[in-house]
């Protein structure tokens, strides 16, 4: 398996340069379909355009091309995290304050390990979270294995498209016979 923290270290200097923050690195897909996956934004926009991806995606394989990091062979997957974003860094917590997220544990707290509820923000090194019962949830962000924004009107309303411009353009290709695929 693909060492995640060695792959980061090679990854995020090059998102830097194009002027984006990672937001995530990962395997996924299994051994039958290995998938590295990178997601990034742009700090002003929290998203990230299709040429973003693809000057990203151009970058990185160059990169890795050079270093070779992965043993097998494998696709790269450069995406904006989306509107339901993953939420990776303690940071997130308090730039998502006042939206809902789910949150899973990696052991339980107060024999529960997953909280859904609005953000609160975060305190030093603890996630608050308001949950739907109610109280308050207080969550060391180091003990935090998944967590993610949960869809909601709130939610879309915050993370508008940066244009829609050009979008009949993509919707009158798709239309048509040609089809385009980009792996890494």
């Amino acid at each position: 398996m693909a060492d995640i923290a060695a792959l980061t270290h090679l990854i995020e200097p090059e998102a830097k340069a194009l002027g984006f923050d990672l937001v995530r690195v990962q395997m996924i897909g299994g051994e039958s379909d290995p998938t590295l996956q990178v997601m990034a934004e742009r700090p002003d926009t929290r998203q990230l355009t299709i040429d973003d991806c693809a000057a990203l995606s151009r970058r990185l394989s160059d990169v890795f091309d050079a270093a070779d990091p992965i043993e097998s062979a494998y696709r790269l997957e450069v995406s904006s995290p989306g509107i339901d974003r993953p939420l990776t860094r303690l940071k997130d917590f308090s730039d998502w304050a006042g939206h809902e997220a789910r949150i899973t544990l990696a052991e339980p707290l107060n024999d529960r390990k997953q909280f859904t509820g609005e953000l609160m923000g975060i305190d030093t090194d603890e996630v608050l979270v308001a949950t739907k019962d109610g109280r308050e949830a207080r969550l060391p962000f180091a003990g935090i294995k998944t967590a993610k924004l949960t869809l909601t009107n709130k939610l879309i309303a915050a993370t508008a498209p940066l244009s829609s411009a050009g979008a009949e353009e993509f919707e009158d290709e798709a239309s048509g016979d040609d089809q385009i695929h980009a792996e890494g």
